[in-house]
Formats: C-alpha cells, sequence, structure tokens
C-alpha cells in the first residue's frame, strides 16, 4: 500500500498553489524533488509534486532539441540522410560525448540515435548548427518552439543542457513537450526509445534505465547536471493507455528511475479508484511558481560525494561483444510479450535490461549492405588504436613511422609528457603511459654502442669517443623531432 509522504518534507502541489495565491514569497525547498504523472492523450494529471516549480533541464534539454531537429525534417527544411559537420565548438564540449574530431561528418539520423541514447553533448552541437546555423539561432528556435506549445516556464540558451543560468524548464512545461513529440511527430517517435546503440566496438545502454526493464517503458530522456540533480521525462504504456511521468532533482540514476516506475504503477493500478481523488486538472492549467531554481550543486556535488558532470553512468555501457544484451529470467518474460513476474520497481531496475540487438549508428554519410560493414568497420578501427591523440595524428601522416617501433616508442613518451601538461589533474592515465614508454625511449640509445666498437675493431680505446657522439646525435635529435610535432597536439 501506499502512504502519501509527510506535507512537512515536501510540500504538495496544493500548498505551493495557495502560498502563491496569497502573495506570499515561495520558499526555498530544503530537499527538493518534482514529479508529476499524466495521461499522454488527455493531458489529466494524475499526481502533482512541485511540479511548477523551476528547474534546470540538464540533458533533457535534449528532448527540445530533437523536437526542433524532427520538426524541420518533417516540413521538409532537412532530412534525415543530411550530413553534418562536427565543428571546434562541438568537439569542445564536455562530457558525455561521442568525442569525434573537428571535422568528422555524420548523418542527422545518426547524430539524434547518438544524441538521445548516450546524451551526447557534441551532437546537440552539431544539430543545432547543421539546423539552425549557430548555438544562438538554434537556441532561438527553442525558445520559439517553447512559447508556441504553451511551455510558459522554460527558456533555452544552449541545445544540450549544459550548466547556464538561463537554461529553466518545470515538470510541468517538460511533460508538455513530451506529449507535442508524441502528438506532432508519431513517425520520428522511435528515436526516444532506442535500447542502445553500437558505435563500432562499443555498445551503449540507453541511460533511461525503464526502457528494456519496466514492462511497456517507451521514453522519453535522462539529465544530470549538479544543481539540477537527476531528472527523468519517461513514458509507458499498458492495454492501450499511456502515461507520462516527470522526475526532477533525484538522488541519483537509479532513484529517479524507481520514482518514474512507482508512479506509472500507481498511475496504471489505481483507474477504478481515480473517482476518490480530487481533480488536479490539466497539465497546461497548472499554475507556475514565480520562484528561482533550487541549485543542488552542494547535495549533489559538494563534500566528498563527487559526480562527473555527465549524465553517463558506468553501467550504460558495455564493451564489445555479442550483438545482444543478456537479461535475466524476469526480462525473459518480458522480451516474449508475456506479464512479468511481480517485482518492486526498484528490484525489476536493478535487472539486467531485456535482449535487443542495438542499432548500429557511425560516421560519414548514409550507407547500406556492404558499404554499412565497410564503415562500422572503419569506426572500429579507429577505437582498436589505443592512443587517439597527437600519436594517431602523427601516425596517419607518417605511415612509416608508426610502423616504427623505434619512432613509437619516442612519440609516445613525449605524448605522455604533452598530455600531462594539457589534461586536468583528474586524468592519471597520461602518467602511467610516460612511465611504461621510459624503457622503448632509451633502447636505442644503448643498441648504439656495439655498433660503434664494431666499426672499429683495430682502435679499442677509441671506442668510447665514436659511442658517445651518436649518443649525443641521437639525444639532440629526439626534441628536434618532438618540438616539431608538438603545436599538433
Amino acid at each position: 500500500m501506499h502512504f502519501p509522504r509527510p506535507l512537512l518534507r515536501k510540500p504538495s502541489l496544493n500548498w505551493i498553489v495557495l502560498v502563491a495565491a496569497l502573495g506570499i514569497v515561495a520558499p526555498r525547498l530544503a530537499h527538493a524533488e518534482a514529479h508529476l504523472l499524466l495521461e499522454a492523450d488527455t493531458g489529466k494529471v494524475l499526481e502533482a509534486e512541485n511540479a511548477t516549480y523551476p528547474w534546470y533541464p540538464a540533458s533533457v534539454t535534449k528532448l527540445m532539441t530533437a523536437y526542433v531537429t524532427l520538426k524541420a525534417v518533417k516540413e521538409g527544411r532537412t532530412t534525415l540522410d543530411t550530413l553534418v559537420t562536427v565543428s571546434p565548438t562541438a568537439a569542445a564540449q564536455s562530457p558525455s560525448k561521442m568525442g569525434f574530431r573537428p571535422g568528422t561528418q555524420l548523418t542527422v539520423d545518426n547524430a539524434l540515435k547518438m544524441m538521445l541514447v548516450k546524451s551526447a553533448n557534441d551532437m546537440a552541437v552539431v544539430l543545432a548548427e547543421g539546423v539552425g546555423g549557430s548555438i544562438d539561432g538554434f537556441s532561438a528556435l527553442m525558445n520559439e518552439n517553447a512559447q508556441r506549445l504553451g511551455m510558459t516556464q522554460t527558456s533555452y540558451v544552449n541545445p544540450n543542457g549544459l550548466p547556464a543560468d538561463g537554461q529553466i524548464t518545470s515538470a510541468r512545461d517538460l511533460a508538455i513537450l513530451a506529449r507535442a513529440i508524441i502528438r506532432d511527430l508519431p513517425e520520428y517517435e522511435y528515436f526516444v526509445h532506442i535500447p542502445s546503440i553500437r558505435f563500432g566496438r562499443k555498445v551503449t545502454q540507453n541511460f533511461n534505465k525503464l526502457i528494456g526493464r519496466y514492462p511497456g517503458a517507451d521514453g522519453f530522456k535522462t539529465g544530470f547536471i549538479c544543481a539540477s540533480g537527476y531528472n527523468l521525462v519517461a513514458s509507458a504504456t499498458r492495454n492501450g493507455k499511456r502515461l507520462i511521468a516527470v522526475v526532477l532533482g533525484a538522488s541519483s540514476g537509479q532513484m529517479r528511475a524507481v520514482r518514474a516506475a512507482q508512479m506509472l504503477e500507481r498511475g496504471f493500478a489505481n483507474n477504478t479508484l481515480a473517482w476518490l481523488r480530487p481533480s488536479l486538472g490539466t497539465v497546461d492549467n497548472l499554475a507556475p511558481i514565480d520562484a528561482s531554481p533550487p541549485n543542488l550543486r552542494d547535495e549533489m556535488c559538494g563534500g566528498k560525494r563527487h559526480k562527473p558532470a555527465s549524465d553517463e553512468d558506468e553501467d550504460t555501457v558495455a564493451s564489445s561483444g555479442g550483438g545482444s544484451t543478456g537479461g535475466d529470467s524476469s526480462m525473459t518474460f518480458f522480451a516474449a510479450g508475456l506479464q512479468p513476474p511481480i517485482l518492486k520497481p526498484s528490484e525489476l531496475l536493478a535487472a539486467a535490461p531485456a535482449a535487443s540487438e542495438p542499432i548500429v549508428v557511425y560516421t560519414g554519410p548514409t550507407r547500406t549492405g556492404a558499404a554499412l560493414i565497410a564503415a562500422v568497420a572503419a569506426d572500429s578501427d579507429k577505437q582498436a588504436s589505443p592512443h587517439r591523440g597527437k600519436k594517431a595524428r602523427i601516425a596517419a601522416k607518417k605511415p612509416d613511422a608508426a610502423a616504427d617501433p623505434k619512432a613509437d616508442g619516442k612519440e609516445t613518451g613525449k605524448d605522455a609528457k604533452s598530455d600531462k601538461k594539457s589534461e586536468p589533474k583528474s586524468a592519471a592515465k597520461p602518467a602511467t603511459a610516460k612511465h611504461a614508454d621510459a624503457k622503448p625511449d632509451n633502447a636505442p640509445k644503448t643498441a648504439e654502442k656495439p655498433v660503434a666498437a664494431a666499426a672499429k675493431p683495430a682502435k679499442p680505446k677509441a671506442v668510447s669517443k665514436p659511442s658517445a657522439k651518436p649518443k649525443s646525435t641521437t639525444s639532440d635529435a629526439q626534441p628536434a623531432d618532438q618540438k616539431t610535432t608538438a603545436p599538433r597536439s
């Protein structure tokens, strides 16, 4: 049985609306979470808690980026096969991202899949620049669509939801956007419930843990920055009825999914008791709260609770392997379309996702058949290289040097020093690389002494002089060679 949470812990929507009506300044939430559950077709609100409190959207912003892009496709202003290019601005975005180099091209279709499944911030900028010409131009389109849809509490300044003071929304507005995607873009709705993607050798599961775990889950998107907490816009369909759940400010990626699943369960189970509950009206009629968004940075990322500024969870990325992801016995029921065993939401979401074939994504133009296989193989080969920075670029320009173990050892050692200076302090791998490459760096020098000795066998006393001479020549040549390559990093 569900027991309502204490009013003092989280003020209910009715309390907040009453406070606003009396003209009292809205209190700052001590432990902020916002919840909203509604029927997708009618917009009828089934549950609401802080649903109109302003919030930082984080990566759920990408739902509007997808909406604007797919509206452009539907209206013929672009196509899913249109090539878009990774700019230096896109490549410089913070993780989570695909990490492509500037100049890389890919289709709108593949960029959308990468953005919505992996929550790739660089792909959001690629789409924004490709459709709107610039981040500012695309943000204007996002705001125009938000106004048209009645998202009165929303403003956008970037397409990916990375921290920005002017990037604001609410649970109410996100539910309105989710309904618009279902209503306006039914032919493209599959983009918001792809279980996983495969790029080269890497398989990435959808960050929305309900997909493939919660029976009937069919959308939408997750988000996280320190200021917002863990956000989720989710939907599920049972017996022809679709519900939308919005969770903002949860304490973890697992908890936001559990909260959404709990609301969805109540929504599907309480149809017979609906007449007992007071009507909350429709989502469009929920009264906005005039307040500043809660900033959860200290709670989410302060002190010892260090969190990455990314929505990427460790368990959502799998290494190369079979085409399908495994599942337990309860997921076998789900995959077969049968009623799964009755489990608590937390137990259900802790299980592996249902078996599914990852959607293949790739760089370059649209390909099929043998050309697609070749494109996937090319992306896999790029991932196989242990060093993707300066060394990879040098190897591409100097194939002979890449094949030479001596040259490889010298360049790797320099890469480690260069990376150590340019990378943040948290990146400890370059230091290990430097240590590992110390022996190859010295190997050529020790090998030169026997050669010098063999050149003048009649004069053993002179061996030290010729050997010292090549040694100093080699030593001088290394920095000179490295100095010319260093700027390329």
